[in-house]
């Protein structure tokens, strides 16, 4: 390739990854937000002629879909949201009650000052954040985006301290997993004291009570994986 030919070529990566990552930004809240049924296939011919762009574009951003848990690749190459199956997020549950209050644990005993902090900020901007918000009336009550990203980051700031990135990047993909989950299953159990565990594992982890935490964090888990195993047009979930 001549010197002509790499500068010619190299403004074409640019557009093409800023390409992707609109459509991976699409795919993600679509999927999020129930524009797709779980267990919808997500054909890739249909998405690049929807979304006018190639359909390598809407390929890539499919791979990038799926890593994260929020779509199936099937086995003749194509795409799917995921079912719905108890199986599937008592997997994932089963995951985030093995691997996070381990995580826990070590982040309560490594965490600096630095650490208490963001965990105490974290879980004040999550306490003062609504948790629902009407947005269409003849579907109810769903989460606000701005409380979901509060309880993300709250859950993942306890971890923080352990300072490892690879349990972190684990931690994010359950995320991921486990939100689609309560996300299909936001019309239940509205009495559940989500804020009074929440509270107590602030507490805990600020008072460097790794037993405490742990035990909590599990407990926290343990419930939310129990409401998402019913029907899911019943309450919503404001767990872990």
């Amino acid at each position: 390739m001549t010197q002509t030919t790499r500068r010619a070529a190299s403004p074409a990566a640019p557009g093409k990854r800023m390409l992707s990552e609109q459509i991976y930004a699409y795919l993600r809240d679509a999927i999020m937000r129930g524009t797709y049924a779980p267990g919808d296939a997500l054909k890739p011919q249909d998405l690049a002629k929807e979304q006018g762009v190639s359909l390598a574009v809407v390929r890539e951003a499919l791979v990038r879909v799926a890593g994260e848990g929020l779509a199936d690749r099937l086995p003749n190459r194509g795409f799917a949201v995921p079912a719905y199956s108890d199986r599937r997020w008592q997997e994932i549950a089963e995951a985030r009650r093995t691997i996070e209050p381990v995580v826990l644990r070590m982040s309560v005993e490594r965490g600096d000052i630095d650490w208490e902090a963001r965990v105490r900020a974290a879980h004040h901007r999550l306490s003062r954040t609504p948790a629902y918000v009407p947005e269409e009336p003849e579907a109810g009550v769903y989460y606000s985006a701005a409380w979901s990203e509060a309880h993300r980051v709250f859950h993942r700031t306890l971890l923080e301290g352990c300072g490892n990135p690879v349990l972190l990047e684990t931690f994010d993909r359950m995320w991921t997993a486990s939100e689609l989950a309560r996300r299909w299953s936001a019309h239940r159990d509205p009495g559940r004291a989500g804020a009074d565990e929440h509270r107590r594992l602030e507490e805990a982890a600020v008072a460097r009570d790794a037993d405490a935490a742990a035990e909590v964090l599990a407990q926290h888990l343990t419930q939310t994986a129990a409401a998402l195993t019913d029907d899911p047009a019943e309450g919503p979930v404001a767990g872990g």
